[in-house]
C-alpha cells in the first residue's frame, strides 16, 4: 500500500478531519494545505475571490515537495479539484493515492457555514463545485462518501487503502 496519500474534496468535505485521523491510524504525517496557502491566496480568497490556476501552482509544487520529502510517507489535505491539479502532485510523488471526499452540496453547505474562523468564505462554495472535476477511473481514487461519522470514514479510508493497489 503507497503510504502517499491526497485526500481531495471541496471545501468543508472533511479533509482536515479526516487526514488527522488517517495520518494517526498509519503513523505518518498529516499536512493541511491551507498551510501551504501564501499569504497573498489566503487575503484573496478571505475576499472572496476564487484563486486561478497561476495562484494555485507554486502552492501544489509545495505540497508535492512536502510529499515526497516523507521518507515514509505522508497525508495531505488539499482541494486539487482538477485533474491537472492532481498530476502535478503526482509528479512529485508518482505512488500517490487519492482519496475523493464526495457528498452533497447541501451538506456541506451546513458544514461550512458552521465553521468559524477560517479564511475561505461559504460564498465560495459555488465556484468550488463548478472547478471540481471528480477523479476519472483511470485516477483509481478510492471515493469516500462524507456521510459517514469520521472513525467509520477512517476505518473505510484504511480498508479500502490495503484493498486496492
Amino acid at each position: 500500500m503507497s503510504r502517499r496519500i491526497l485526500l481531495m474534496g471541496v471545501s468543508g468535505s472533511g479533509k482536515s478531519t479526516l487526514g488527522a485521523q488517517l495520518a494517526g491510524a498509519l503513523a505518518i504525517p498529516f499536512a493541511d494545505a491551507d498551510a501551504f496557502h501564501p499569504p497573498a491566496n489566503v487575503t484573496k480568497m478571505a475576499r472572496g475571490e476564487a484563486l486561478t490556476d497561476d495562484d494555485r501552482l507554486p502552492w501544489l509544487d509545495a505540497l508535492g515537495q512536502w510529499l515526497a520529502a516523507q521518507p515514509g510517507g505522508g497525508v495531505i489535505g488539499c482541494s486539487a479539484l482538477k485533474r491537472a491539479y492532481r498530476d502535478r502532485l503526482r509528479g512529485h510523488a508518482a505512488d500517490l493515492r487519492i482519496l475523493y471526499l464526495a457528498g452533497d452540496p447541501g451538506l456541506i453547505a451546513q458544514r461550512q457555514a458552521a465553521r468559524q474562523n477560517h479564511f475561505m468564505p461559504p460564498s465560495l462554495m459555488a465556484s468550488q463545485f463548478a472547478t471540481l472535476e471528480p477523479p476519472s477511473a483511470e485516477e483509481a481514487a478510492i471515493i469516500l462518501d462524507i456521510t459517514l461519522p469520521p472513525g467509520l470514514l477512517a476505518a473505510e479510508a484504511i480498508a479500502q487503502l490495503k484493498e486496492t493497489p
